[in-house]
Protein backbone atom coordinates (compact mmCIF):
# COMPACT_ATOMS: atom_id res chain seq x y z
CA UNK A 1 0.00 0.00 0.00
CA UNK A 2 0.93 3.47 -0.77
CA UNK A 3 1.34 6.01 1.80
CA UNK A 4 1.68 9.62 0.31
CA UNK A 5 3.51 12.13 2.84
CA UNK A 6 2.73 16.00 2.08
CA UNK A 7 5.37 17.84 3.27
CA UNK A 8 6.76 21.52 3.29
CA UNK A 9 10.34 21.38 3.97
CA UNK A 10 13.26 18.31 4.18
CA UNK A 11 12.99 17.44 8.03
CA UNK A 12 9.42 16.24 7.70
CA UNK A 13 10.44 14.78 4.30
CA UNK A 14 13.29 12.57 5.94
CA UNK A 15 10.60 11.33 9.57
CA UNK A 16 8.62 11.10 6.61
CA UNK A 17 10.79 8.43 5.13
CA UNK A 18 11.88 6.61 8.12
CA UNK A 19 8.94 6.22 8.85
CA UNK A 20 7.82 4.05 5.79
CA UNK A 21 6.67 6.92 3.46
CA UNK A 22 6.25 5.06 -0.74
CA UNK A 23 6.19 8.51 -1.61
CA UNK A 24 6.97 12.08 -0.75
CA UNK A 25 5.02 15.33 -2.24
CA UNK A 26 6.32 18.46 -1.91
CA UNK A 27 3.74 21.14 -1.38
CA UNK A 28 4.03 24.76 -0.92
CA UNK A 29 0.61 26.41 -1.85
CA UNK A 30 0.99 30.03 -3.84
CA UNK A 31 4.90 29.83 -4.01
CA UNK A 32 6.71 31.07 -6.67
CA UNK A 33 8.59 27.99 -8.58
CA UNK A 34 12.22 29.41 -7.89
CA UNK A 35 11.02 28.60 -4.11
CA UNK A 36 9.54 25.50 -4.84
CA UNK A 37 12.95 24.62 -6.95
CA UNK A 38 15.17 25.24 -4.11
CA UNK A 39 13.03 23.57 -1.62
CA UNK A 40 12.99 20.82 -2.90
CA UNK A 41 16.58 19.90 -3.93
CA UNK A 42 17.21 18.62 -0.59
CA UNK A 43 13.83 16.81 -0.50
CA UNK A 44 14.59 15.09 -4.29
CA UNK A 45 17.85 14.18 -3.20
CA UNK A 46 16.26 12.64 -0.23
CA UNK A 47 13.79 10.64 -2.43
CA UNK A 48 16.26 9.48 -4.83
CA UNK A 49 18.88 7.94 -2.02
CA UNK A 50 16.02 6.12 -0.18
CA UNK A 51 14.22 5.07 -3.38
CA UNK A 52 10.80 6.98 -2.59
CA UNK A 53 8.82 8.21 -5.16
CA UNK A 54 9.22 12.22 -5.03
CA UNK A 55 5.91 14.31 -6.18
CA UNK A 56 5.56 18.25 -6.24
CA UNK A 57 2.55 19.86 -5.84
CA UNK A 58 0.37 21.82 -8.28
CA UNK A 59 3.82 23.53 -10.08
CA UNK A 60 4.80 21.27 -13.09
CA UNK A 61 7.48 23.46 -14.34
CA UNK A 62 9.41 22.84 -10.79
CA UNK A 63 8.63 19.28 -11.12
CA UNK A 64 10.68 19.35 -14.61
CA UNK A 65 13.44 21.58 -12.95
CA UNK A 66 13.84 19.28 -9.83
CA UNK A 67 13.68 16.09 -12.56
CA UNK A 68 11.16 14.57 -9.78
CA UNK A 69 9.25 11.45 -10.36
CA UNK A 70 5.80 13.32 -11.01
CA UNK A 71 3.28 16.01 -10.13
CA UNK A 72 0.17 16.24 -8.24
CA UNK A 73 -2.43 18.74 -9.86
CA UNK A 74 -5.78 20.09 -8.32
CA UNK A 75 -9.26 19.86 -10.51
CA UNK A 76 -8.37 23.20 -12.07
CA UNK A 77 -4.70 23.46 -12.29
CA UNK A 78 -3.01 23.91 -15.46
CA UNK A 79 -0.17 21.89 -17.29
CA UNK A 80 -1.56 18.54 -17.29
CA UNK A 81 -1.34 17.54 -20.98
CA UNK A 82 2.64 19.19 -20.31
CA UNK A 83 3.09 16.68 -17.48
CA UNK A 84 1.55 13.52 -19.38
CA UNK A 85 4.02 14.54 -22.24
CA UNK A 86 7.03 14.33 -20.30
CA UNK A 87 6.38 11.24 -18.73
CA UNK A 88 5.79 12.24 -15.39
CA UNK A 89 3.72 10.51 -12.86
CA UNK A 90 0.42 12.69 -13.02
CA UNK A 91 -1.84 12.98 -9.74
CA UNK A 92 -5.07 14.53 -10.32
CA UNK A 93 -7.18 15.65 -7.44
CA UNK A 94 -11.02 14.46 -7.28
CA UNK A 95 -14.10 14.71 -4.95
CA UNK A 96 -16.83 13.46 -6.70
CA UNK A 97 -16.95 10.10 -9.08
CA UNK A 98 -17.49 12.86 -11.99
CA UNK A 99 -14.27 14.20 -11.40
CA UNK A 100 -12.62 11.22 -10.97
CA UNK A 101 -13.45 9.95 -14.10
CA UNK A 102 -12.30 13.11 -15.34
CA UNK A 103 -8.82 12.65 -14.40
CA UNK A 104 -9.05 9.40 -15.72
CA UNK A 105 -9.45 10.63 -19.05
CA UNK A 106 -7.07 13.71 -18.17
CA UNK A 107 -4.26 10.15 -17.75
CA UNK A 108 -4.18 10.57 -14.36
CA UNK A 109 -1.33 7.82 -13.01
CA UNK A 110 -3.59 8.29 -9.78
CA UNK A 111 -6.49 10.02 -8.58
CA UNK A 112 -5.87 11.53 -4.52
CA UNK A 113 -9.66 11.51 -3.33
CA UNK A 114 -11.07 13.64 -0.94
CA UNK A 115 -11.25 15.05 1.19
CA UNK A 116 -12.37 11.58 3.09
CA UNK A 117 -13.34 13.61 6.38
CA UNK A 118 -13.35 16.92 7.42
CA UNK A 119 -9.23 18.46 7.76
CA UNK A 120 -8.19 21.80 9.14
CA UNK A 121 -5.17 21.70 6.47
CA UNK A 122 -7.14 22.67 3.35
CA UNK A 123 -9.86 25.32 4.43
CA UNK A 124 -11.08 25.95 0.93
CA UNK A 125 -11.64 21.77 0.25
CA UNK A 126 -14.87 20.55 -1.31
CA UNK A 127 -17.43 18.72 1.39
CA UNK A 128 -15.96 15.57 2.89
CA UNK A 129 -16.79 12.50 0.68
CA UNK A 130 -16.83 9.71 3.19
CA UNK A 131 -15.93 6.04 3.29
CA UNK A 132 -18.88 5.48 0.83
CA UNK A 133 -18.23 8.21 -1.47
CA UNK A 134 -13.95 6.84 -1.19
CA UNK A 135 -15.54 3.69 -1.77
CA UNK A 136 -17.78 4.81 -5.18
CA UNK A 137 -14.66 6.59 -6.44
CA UNK A 138 -12.49 3.65 -6.33
CA UNK A 139 -15.43 1.51 -8.09
CA UNK A 140 -15.66 3.79 -10.96
CA UNK A 141 -12.08 4.07 -11.88
CA UNK A 142 -9.22 1.85 -13.02
CA UNK A 143 -6.34 3.61 -11.94
CA UNK A 144 -5.25 3.73 -8.35
CA UNK A 145 -7.07 5.84 -5.96
CA UNK A 146 -4.84 7.60 -2.92
CA UNK A 147 -7.17 8.47 0.06
CA UNK A 148 -6.50 12.14 1.41
CA UNK A 149 -8.09 14.28 4.24
CA UNK A 150 -8.33 13.84 7.70
CA UNK A 151 -6.70 10.58 7.59
CA UNK A 152 -4.25 9.18 10.30
CA UNK A 153 -3.45 5.50 11.77
CA UNK A 154 -6.85 5.62 13.27
CA UNK A 155 -8.68 5.47 10.14
CA UNK A 156 -6.11 4.52 7.36
CA UNK A 157 -7.30 0.60 7.52
CA UNK A 158 -11.01 1.96 6.85
CA UNK A 159 -9.63 3.78 3.36
CA UNK A 160 -7.67 0.78 2.13
CA UNK A 161 -11.00 -1.47 3.05
CA UNK A 162 -12.99 1.06 1.06
CA UNK A 163 -11.11 0.43 -1.73
CA UNK A 164 -7.99 3.23 -1.84
CA UNK A 165 -4.17 1.56 -2.56
CA UNK A 166 -2.84 4.56 -0.57
CA UNK A 167 -3.19 7.18 1.91
CA UNK A 168 -1.83 10.81 1.80
CA UNK A 169 -1.24 12.48 4.84
CA UNK A 170 -0.03 15.94 5.69
CA UNK A 171 -0.60 16.56 9.47
CA UNK A 172 0.38 13.39 10.47
CA UNK A 173 3.72 13.36 8.26
CA UNK A 174 5.46 13.60 11.57
CA UNK A 175 4.15 10.70 12.72
CA UNK A 176 4.20 8.50 9.37
CA UNK A 177 5.35 5.11 11.25
CA UNK A 178 2.18 4.97 13.29
CA UNK A 179 0.17 5.33 9.91
CA UNK A 180 2.51 2.75 8.07
CA UNK A 181 1.81 0.12 10.79
CA UNK A 182 -2.01 0.06 10.45
CA UNK A 183 -1.85 0.02 7.10
CA UNK A 184 0.91 -2.68 7.57
CA UNK A 185 -1.25 -4.27 9.65
CA UNK A 186 -4.30 -4.75 7.43
CA UNK A 187 -5.04 -8.19 6.49
CA UNK A 188 -6.19 -7.01 2.57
Amino acid sequence: MKLHCIVEDVATARVAVEGGATVIQLRLKDAPTLVVVEAGRPICELCRETGVTFVVNDDVEAALALNADGVHLGRGDEGKELAAAAGLLLGISASSIYEAIAAEEQNATYIGAGPVWETPSKTDAPSAIGLDGLAAMCEAVRVPVIAIGGIDASNARDCISAGAKGVAILRASADASAVRAALDAASF
